[in-house]
């Protein structure tokens, strides 16, 4: 079961990898949303995205020398980097559409990658397979207690900097950093809200919870890349339903245009599943006092480019 002390243990075992992120306000959203919008800047760790917390935190505790990951991105690079700073060998299975960018910097860490399928439950057997058969140790994106442990240690710095927000809004993908932020930051303050948010056409959150089990979707897309599992993890869920307040879904366009309006007004480069937190506030106001987690900034530059061309 994943606790708040694993928590707290998680903060101790990462703190010299790990960036303490900034939690600024940006007085430009403030004026354009007409409540006080903070961002935690999770695109300033050393891999510019959140997912080296929990990555750091499992593979700290295995005593495998050979670690393999299922990713479309962000978890692989996470992995790919824990094992170059804990010395271990490293192999990743990516989508065979991954983002031109993203290969390089896994690679770049001295992982060995494989090209293998479309979705996230595709490349986990294809991981598993090759763990088992090279005798190495698989590292789940997102429903792995140390690994949500790890993300969990943004809610404790995000209570640390202002314990008076009102909310803090997460980006939903397979459920990991939703769940380890609730749990910090309710068990800290029972009364703060914990909004989600995943695209419209992946809302297995959502969809889950409705449903009262984790359900598969169909099929999923979204330019948010990192948001596109078809499932929801069995630890999000759980903690979701005990303390996630509500779950929205925005839109392809809306993301795009969040994503614009934090380069060109806030000054942060961030990536589509990093600006859905945004979004959310173009058609919904949620609190007075709000956390966005802006989760990662491992962005195309082909897309960056075209969003500030218009």
């Amino acid at each position: 079961m994943l606790t708040f002390g694993k928590i707290l243990q998680a903060k101790k075992r990462i703190k010299h990898a790990v960036t303490k992120t900034p939690l600024i306000e940006s007085p430009a959203l403030s004026k354009i949303f007409s409540v006080k919008v903070y961002l935690k800047l999770e695109c300033y760790q050393p891999i510019r995205v959140f997912k080296l917390r929990g990555a750091y935190n499992k593979i700290s505790l295995l005593e495998s020398e050979h670690i393999f990951a299922a990713s479309s991105g962000n978890h692989g690079l996470a992995v790919a980097y824990s094992c170059r700073q804990l010395g271990k060998k490293c192999t990743v299975v990516v989508p065979q559409n991954i983002i031109q960018e993203k290969l390089e910097a896994i690679e770049e860490m001295g992982a060995t990658v494989v090209r293998y399928g479309k979705y996230h439950h595709e490349r986990e057997a294809e991981a598993k397979r090759l763990a088992q058969e090279m005798n190495g140790a698989f590292v789940h994106p997102f429903d792995d207690e140390e690994v949500v442990a790890g993300q969990g240690t943004i809610g404790l710095e995000i209570f640390e900097d202002l314990p008076e927000a009102d909310c803090v809004v997460v980006p939903v993908g397979g459920g990991g950093l939703i769940a380890g932020v609730a749990t910090a930051l309710k068990t800290l303050n029972p009364s703060i809200k914990i909004y989600g948010v995943e695209p419209q056409s992946a809302p297995k959150l959502k969809e889950a919870l409705k449903a009262g089990k984790p359900v598969q979707l169909s099929s999923t897309s979204s330019i948010a890349d990192g948001l596109i599992s078809t499932t929801i993890g069995k630890i999000g869920f759980e903690v979701a339903q005990k303390f996630v307040d509500e779950v929205y879904s925005v839109s392809d366009q809306m993301i795009l245009d969040a994503l614009k309006i934090l380069v060109t007004k806030a000054h942060v480069i961030a990536e589509p599943s990093a600006a859905t937190t945004l979004a959310l506030l173009s058609q919904k106001k949620v609190g007075e006092k709000v956390v966005l987690i802006v989760s990662g900034a491992n962005i195309s530059l082909k897309l960056l480019q075209q969003i500030l061309q218009g």
